[in-house]
């Protein structure tokens, strides 16, 4: 597998610099992509919004920044339906777009179809693992049971109740599930009494998983009121309604503390800032900049690339946070690194 180093850094100031660009969602309108001299790059959403703050909104950061630094025309369209994949990537494909970013596992095999139908198209999938490389299709994938494993450290640590919780978009997609044990098994190596509550949202179909606000905020107060004191939100719109519970019900007297996913979403969701202890990111803005990048350049290459996982700061709540809890995290970021810690998460759920 080929591996592909994307710094933290640069993707925390890239995206201190895009956020406030966000724009609403639009349909994409013809450009004349067949022009040599025009760059046209096009993405597709699974059932999520571009403007979901975390996720998808990270991807076509990554298309913003190719807008910006290397004058792309960009578009992208938010899928409604499932059924729709292959009509929506073909969509670009047709009109001649030089890149087409996917965005999402449920995705993958619509992209790998198309990546087949349309060879001189470049592609990029996002979390979508590539067992076969093709040249024109580029797979960014992350260790999402790393990350989430850092945030169980952390909340493991942080806890004054001993009662743990996390709120996630459906376990039938690989990232969200690694977020998720990853997160079980953080917590447990620090903090074995713990009482963990993790729930996915499983009750509704694709279309609505990531896009739950009230679920989020709903499933987060329950488990708050039976003295859950550190909840992660993790998948899109629904992630975000946890956090935004969260904030709602801590006080000074009791503090609950939140922790975001996939961006430093203190930057993304202003209205958890107050509770919001860090964020398990993936750099997913780099990433995509980068590949759109090489597409531009003629360096493309296909196959699998990894993108690196990191705890965003702590921003207003850094003093909440020891030296010694700091120090703890130092240790197990590097274990995670060169491969002494483990969090035993497969890639897949077991069936």
């Amino acid at each position: 597998m080929k591996t592909k180093v994307f710094s933290i850094l640069s993707f925390i100031v890239v995206l201190s610099m895009v956020i406030s660009g966000c724009t609403t969602a639009a349909a994409p309108a013809a450009a004349d992509c067949s022009k040599a001299e025009t760059f046209c790059v096009g993405l597709v959403t699974d059932v999520g919004k571009v403007d979901d703050k975390s996720f998808n909104q990270s991807a076509y950061d990554g298309l913003k920044q190719a807008e910006k630094d290397l004058g792309a025309q960009i578009k992208y369209i938010e899928t409604t339906d499932s059924k729709d994949y292959a009509k929506n990537i073909g969509t670009f494909a047709d009109q001649k777009y030089d890149v087409i970013v996917t965005v999402g596992f449920a995705l993958g095999e619509a992209t790998i179809e198309a990546a087949k139908k349309y060879p001189d198209v470049k592609f990029i999938g996002v979390d979508q693992f590539q067992g076969e490389e093709i040249a024109n299709l580029s797979g960014i994938i992350f260790d999402e049971d790393k990350s989430g494993y850092l945030a169980g450290v952390l909340a493991g640590l942080m806890t004054k109740t001993n009662k743990i919780g996390g709120v996630f978009a459906t376990d039938v997609v690989p990232p969200v599930w690694r977020f998720g044990e990853g997160y079980r098994a953080g917590i447990q190596s620090v903090n074995p009494s713990a009482e963990v509550n993790i729930v996915y949202h499983n009750d509704v179909g694709m279309d609505k998983t990531f896009t739950d606000p009230e679920w989020g905020k709903t499933t987060a107060n329950s488990m708050m009121d039976k003295g859950v004191d550190v909840v992660f939100g993790a998948g899109g719109k629904t992630g975000n309604g946890a956090l935004i519970a969260v904030a709602g019900k801590s006080t000074a007297e009791n503090m609950i503390y939140a922790i975001g996913v996939d961006t430093d979403q203190y930057l993304t969701v202003p209205e958890a800032q107050k509770v919001l202890l860090s964020s398990a990111m993936k750099a997913i803005t780099p990433a995509v900049f980068d590949d759109i990048k090489a597409a531009k350049e003629g360096t493309f290459k296909g196959g699998n690339f990894v993108g690196p996982v990191a705890l965003a700061p702590f921003h207003d709540l850094d003093s909440a946070v020891s030296a010694e809890i700091k120090a703890k995290l130092e240790e197990v970021d590097k274990g995670l690194a060169d491969g002494t810690i483990k969090t035993n998460v497969p890639p897949t759920k077991p069936s």
